[in-house]
């Protein structure tokens, strides 16, 4: 189904720092799984890197334990965390995963998978190289050459890479190219950023927790358009994602603007079939969404109202499970996003619970304890 749509939509599931099977972390990891495999619609799961505490074997076997059991592909990059060893060779023997970096295309959007810390010298020395730098830059023209979006997936902002010039080069190659959504971990918060051209987000830490529930983020590129929501653990059943339009913290191009006639379409994972899908403008009545044979979305078009503000989409299952999502789009250029620093969170969209983002930071980047 996803290989011939239009629609990129995998989960991020945060940094796991494993240690122990009896940890709670590794029973939080073990119940994402169950989740996902419970669900339909994602083309794959991805791991932002400090997957094992320690970089050993050992806590790496905990980690393919669970990876084995899932039913869709999964990608899984390089933290600081993962080199505690003194290299990555536990990290390879242990994962049996690709060697970064590489590229997928999946649909039809290109997805380029980084290391940041295996050319630096441990900790948070982090760097790409000059060779993962230059195989980035041809990376992305050869995208661009084929008309593709891309999503970057790397461990941080590009505004903690050390090497000299390394911050400044990889933030503006993103924010001059088509990389739409650039997913992060380490920072152990949820937190979006809007540079006025690209999309970065982190996903919460699994396995060190300061702020919030455990979880996982369900992201989505449809048609160039970025949406992203934390799903809670302890949430149930049906479970919504507007992918378009999009919202006003993330609109930062022309077409992001809504008026006149509009297309409504909406991401709903549930464990149950979905047996009804709506949305409202303002609170006003509710109206009714369809999704085609084979189709992952659910759609619905309509004549965007002057002034309109809100618009909420919500679906019920066959055993009575209700989700929704609310959303405000951008109705005026005056509200798209100008870029304060680029690479990095000082375009931060702060607070937003809609989202699960609490704006505290508490987290090793900002707010939070030293891990």
């Amino acid at each position: 189904m996803s290989a011939s749509d239009d629609i990129l939509a995998f989960a991020h599931i945060g940094d796991l720092h494993l240690t122990g099977a009896e940890a709670d972390n590794a029973r939080d990891f073990a119940a994402i799984v169950d989740q996902l495999n419970a669900v339909e619609g994602l083309d794959f799961v991805y791991l932002p890197g400090d997957n094992a505490d320690n970089g050993t074997l050992e806590q790496y076997a905990l980690v393919r334990t669970q990876l084995d059991r899932l039913r869709r592909p999964v990608h899984v990059i390089t933290g600081d965390h993962d080199r505690e060893g003194g290299s990555l060779e536990a990290f390879y023997a242990g994962l049996g995963t690709p060697r970064l970096p590489y590229g997928v295309t999946v649909s039809g959007t290109r997805c380029l998978f980084l290391d940041m810390c295996g050319p630096g010298t441990g900790g948070l020395d982090f760097r790409l190289g000059p060779d993962q730098l230059a195989w980035l830059r041809q990376a992305v023209a050869a995208a661009e050459a084929e008309g593709r979006d891309c999503a970057l997936f790397m461990h941080s902002y590009p505004a903690d890479l050390t090497d000299e010039g390394e911050a400044k080069a990889v933030a503006e190659l993103v924010h001059a190219s088509r990389i739409r959504l650039v997913e992060m971990g380490h920072t152990h918060y949820n937190e979006l950023a809007n540079d006025g051209r690209t999309i970065y987000a982190a996903t919460r830490s699994t396995g060190q927790i300061e702020e919030g529930p455990v979880g996982y983020t369900v992201a989505a590129i449809d048609r160039g358009v970025v949406s992203w929501r934390f799903k809670e653990l302890a949430a149930g059943w049906p479970f919504v994602v507007i992918t378009a339009p999009t919202d006003r913290r993330l609109a930062h191009a022309e077409d992001h603007l809504v008026a006149g006639p509009t297309e409504i379409r909406a991401l709903v994972l549930g464990a149950n079939r979905i047996a009804v899908c709506e949305f409202s403008l303002d609170g006003g009545p509710w109206r009714p969404m369809k999704r085609g044979d084979g189709e992952r979305r659910f759609r619905a078009t309509v004549d965007w109202p002057a002034g309109g503000s809100r618009l909420t989409v919500r679906a019920q299952d066959a055993e009575g499970g209700v989700g929704e999502d609310r959303i405000e789009p951008a109705g005026d250029a005056a509200a798209l996003v100008r870029s304060k620093g680029l690479g990095s969170d000082a375009d931060s969209v702060g607070a937003w619970p809609d989202r699960g983002i609490l704006g505290t930071q508490l987290g090793p980047n900002r707010n939070g304890r030293h891990w």
